[in-house]
C-alpha cells in the first residue's frame, strides 16, 4: 500500500492515526462484550475504517454526513463521546433515540450526522435535499452520503443520483464496495466492472479509489469537496474495501472464500498506516503502545459508565407525545374582504400566501413550474417566486419526498405535489418510515406537506382515482387532512404549512372546479384536528369527509322531512373524537360515509371508537356506507355503482327504520 502524505506534517499524521485506531479498538471491545453476552448485536466495520475516518476528516464540521451502520469512524471522528454512543447502542435514556431505535439509526444536528434507517437507499435522497438547502442559501458547502455496493441496486440510488445530477447538487455519493451484501457477492449484484462507471450515465464524474488507504480517501474527498463547494455538482466515488467479519456477528462468514480474507488482511488500513508512520518517523513503537493503552483504559471507563446507568422506565404519555413535534395553533380571526373562489383557487391562494410568508418554503413536483402543474394550481408561481423555489422534478416520487425531508433537516419547509395521490405508492417507504418516524426516533421535526390530488368521479380508472387516506391514518407521526370546502382547503393548507410535522393533504379532484365559496382574501389558519358541523339535526348523524360531505348535503336537501346532522371531519389524523361523540349522543343514530372502500376504511376506526365509548347512547347499530371492495372502474356506470353514494339512501333508510 502506497501512502502519499503530500503536505501533511507529522503531528497531523499522528492525529489521523489516532482517529483511525480509536474506532478499531472500540469495535474490538464490542466483540468481547458480545461474546460475554453483555451486548446483543454488533455490525462490524473492522477493515473499513479508513473510509469513514478519512472522509470525515476531509469534510468541514458544519457539513452534513449521512453514514451507514458500519461507519463508526464517522461518529467517532466527529468526536461524539463514546459514552453517548454506548448509551445509544444499549438503549439507554441518554442515547440519541432514548431506547427507541438501534445502533446507528439516529441523527444529530449537533454533530451534523443524519443516520440511516434499515431500508438501504432512502438516505441518499435526504442528502439531495440537504445540499439543495445549502445551494438555495448560497452556502458553499458539500454533503457526503454513504451507501454500500448492495444499496446501489435500490431504485432510491438511481433517483437520488439522477436528481442531484439534474439539479447540480454538491453531493458526494460514496459507495463502500466491501464485496458482499450480507452473503450476496458483487457478481450477483451488478454487471459493470466498477460501480463508478455508472456515473457516465448521469453525466457526472465517477472515481474508484483504494478505500483502505486513509490518505488516499482523505485527499480525494478533500479535493472533491473543495471543488464542489465552489462549483456545485454531484460526484460518484467508489471506495474498494472488504468486510472482514459477517454482516453481523451471528451470520458468520462461511460463504466467503478464505483466500479473500488472506488477501485483504494484508491490506488492513490500521496496520498498514501504522507501518507507514513508523517508516516516516512520525511514530515510534513505544508511542503506539502508549496510545493504545490510553484508548483501552478510556474505552473501559466509558462503557462501564453506561452499563451502570439506570434502565428506561416506560411512560405511555411520553411515548405518545414524542411522536410529534409540539405545535400549538394560534387562532386567527380574519375580518377583511371575501372573494368567491373555487376549491382549486383556494388551494392556489393558500400556497401563494404560504410562499409569500416563508422565504424558505420550496414547492416541488412534476410539471409544476412554467406548466403550472397537471391541474394548473401553481400557474404563475415561477414568475412570482422563481424556479429555485418552484421546482420541476424528474419522475421520481421517492427521491423527491426524501429531498423534501432533507430540506427540512437543513432549515427549510417543503411542499411536494403528487401529480395524483395514487402515485404516492412510489414514495411509500420515505413517507411511512422516514417522514413519520423521525421525530419519535431522534427529535427532529419533518416540516413537509405532501399534496394529494385524490378521488373518483372523473372516469379516470384504477390508478388515478383511489381514495387512499387509510394507508396513512394508521401511521403514527403523520397528520392527515381532507378538506371538503374552499374555505377549509385554504385554511387547512396554511395550517399544514405552519405545522412542523409531516402532513398528508388530500384534495379532491372532482371538487376542484365544481364548488365555490366566499372565502377571506387574507391569510388564515384552521386548526388541524377540529371537525365542522355542516348541518344541525337530531334524527341521525352522518360522519363524513371530502366528497362524502357533498353527497350527505345532497341527500339531506332531497329529504327535508328528515333531521340529519352532518359532521365534516376535515382532519383524519388526529380526528375530532369529541365532536363525533357529541353528535352520536345527540342523535342516537350514526352513519359513517366515505369514498374509500368499505373494508378497513377509516370509517371502521370511527365505528369502533363509537361502539366503545358511546354504545349506551345509541338507538341503532352504527352503519357504514362506503365504496365497493373492488378497484375503481373507468366506465361511468361502473364507477357510479362502485361509489358509496349509490348506497347512501338505502343505508340511511335502514338506519332510520331500526
Amino acid at each position: 500500500m502506497i501512502f502519499n502524505r503530500k503536505n501533511i506534517d507529522n503531528a497531523k499524521l499522528v492525529s489521523f492515526y489516532k482517529a483511525l485506531l480509536w474506532p478499531r479498538l472500540i469495535e474490538e471491545k464490542m466483540l468481547i462484550l458480545l461474546r460475554q453476552g453483555r451486548i446483543g448485536k454488533w455490525f462490524s466495520g473492522i477493515g473499513q475504517e479508513a473510509i469513514a475516518v478519512g472522509s470525515t476528516l476531509a469534510m468541514q464540521p458544519n457539513e452534513y454526513i449521512l453514514p451507514m451502520h458500519r461507519n463508526l469512524g464517522v461518529f467517532t471522528t466527529r468526536e461524539i463521546p463514546l459514552s453517548r454512543l454506548m448509551a445509544q447502542w444499549q438503549g439507554k435514556a441518554s442515547g440519541f433515540t432514548k431506547g427507541r431505535d438501534r445502533s446507528f439509526h439516529f441523527g444529530t444536528q449537533q454533530y451534523k450526522i443524519i443516520g440511516m434507517i434499515s431500508h438501504l437507499g432512502p438516505q441518499m435522497a435526504l442528502a439531495d435535499g440537504i445540499a439543495l438547502a445549502d445551494v438555495l442559501s448560497k452556502k458553499n458547502r458539500a454533503t457526503l452520503v454513504f451507501t454500500g455496493e448492495g444499496g446501489t441496486s435500490e431504485g432510491d440510488f438511481h433517483e437520488a443520483v439522477n436528481v442531484a445530477s439534474v439539479w447540480n447538487l454538491p453531493v458526494i455519493f460514496l459507495i463502500e464496495n466491501n464485496g458482499y451484501g450480507l452473503s450476496t457477492p458483487v457478481n450477483e449484484q451488478y454487471k459493470c466492472e466498477q460501480l463508478s462507471d455508472r456515473a457516465i450515465g448521469y453525466g457526472i464524474e465517477g472515481r474508484t479509489i483504494d478505500g483502505n488507504n486513509i490518505l488516499e480517501v482523505y485527499h480525494t474527498i478533500n479535493e472533491l469537496a473543495e471543488d464542489i463547494r465552489q462549483n456545485p455538482r454531484p460526484i460518484l466515488l467508489e471506495c474498494m474495501t472488504f468486510r472482514m467479519r459477517g454482516h453481523e456477528e451471528a451470520s458468520g462468514t462461511k460463504y466467503v472464500p478464505q483466500h479473500l480474507f488472506d488477501e485483504w488482511k494484508e491490506k488492513d488500513p490500521v496496520t498498514n498506516f501504522e507501518k507507514f508512520l513508523l517508516d516516516e518517523g512520525a511514530l515510534i513503537p513505544e508511542s503506539i503502545q502508549v496510545i493504545r493503552s490510553a484508548f483501552t483504559s478510556l474505552i473501559d471507563i466509558e462503557i462501564e459508565k453506561v452499563f451502570n446507568e439506570p434502565d428506561i422506565v416506560p411512560n405511555v404519555s411520553t411515548e405518545i407525545a414524542d411522536m410529534y413535534e409540539p405545535f400549538y395553533f394560534t387562532d386567527t380571526h380574519p375580518s377583511g374582504n371575501k372573494t368567491s373562489k373555487r376549491y382549486i383557487d383556494a388551494i392556489s391562494d393558500g400556497l401563494r400566501q404560504g410562499m409569500q410568508k416563508h422565504e424558505k418554503l420550496v414547492i416541488m413536483g412534476q410539471d409544476i413550474a412554467e406548466y403550472g402543474g397537471a391541474f394548473k394550481i401553481t400557474q404563475g408561481f415561477v414568475e412570482e417566486f422563481g424556479r429555485e423555489r418552484v421546482r420541476n422534478t424528474p419522475i421520481c416520487e421517492s427521491g423527491i419526498v426524501g429531498a423534501a425531508m432533507g430540506l427540512s433537516i437543513n432549515g427549510y419547509k417543503a411542499i411536494v405535489e403528487m401529480q395524483f395521490a395514487d402515485f404516492v405508492t412510489c414514495a411509500f417507504n420515505q413517507v411511512i418510515n422516514n417522514l413519520a418516524k423521525t421525530h419519535y426516533r431522534w427529535d427532529e421535526n419533518v416540516d413537509v406537506v405532501i399534496r394529494m390530488p385524490t378521488g373518483a368521479g372523473t372516469g379516470a380508472g384504477p390508478f388515478h382515482s383511489q381514495s387512499n387516506e387509510a394507508w396513512f391514518t394508521k401511521t403514527p407521526g403523520l397528520k392527515v387532512v381532507y378538506p371538503a370546502f374552499p374555505s377549509d382547503a385554504k385554511g387547512l393548507l396554511l395550517a399544514a404549512i405552519e405545522d412542523p410535522n409531516p402532513v398528508i393533504y388530500f384534495e379532491h379532484k372532482y371538487l376542484y372546479r365544481s364548488i365555490s365559496e366566499d372565502i377571506y382574501d387574507e391569510e388564515y389558519i384552521i386548526e388541524i384536528g377540529k371537525a365542522r358541523i355542516v348541518e344541525e339535526g337530531n334524527q341521525a348523524s352522518i360522519i363524513t369527509y371530502g366528497l362524502g360531505v357533498h353527497w350527505a348535503l345532497e341527500y339531506a336537501k332531497s329529504h327535508l322531512e328528515q333531521s340529519i346532522e352532518i359532521i365534516d371531519l376535515r382532519t383524519l389524523q388526529p380526528w375530532d373524537k369529541k365532536a363525533v361523540e357529541t353528535s352520536a349522543k345527540k342523535t342516537g343514530r350514526v352513519l359513517i360515509l366515505h369514498e374509500d372502500t368499505l373494508t378497513n376504511g377509516f370509517g371502521s376506526e370511527i365505528a369502533a371508537h363509537l361502539a366503545e365509548y358511546c354504545f349506551a347512547s345509541l338507538d341503532a347499530p352504527i352503519m357504514r356506507c362506503a365504496s365497493l371492495d373492488t378497484a375503481i372502474p373507468m366506465n361511468k356506470a361502473l364507477e357510479d355503482q362502485f361509489l358509496a353514494k349509490a348506497r347512501l339512501g338505502e343505508i340511511m333508510e335502514k338506519l332510520l327504520k331500526y
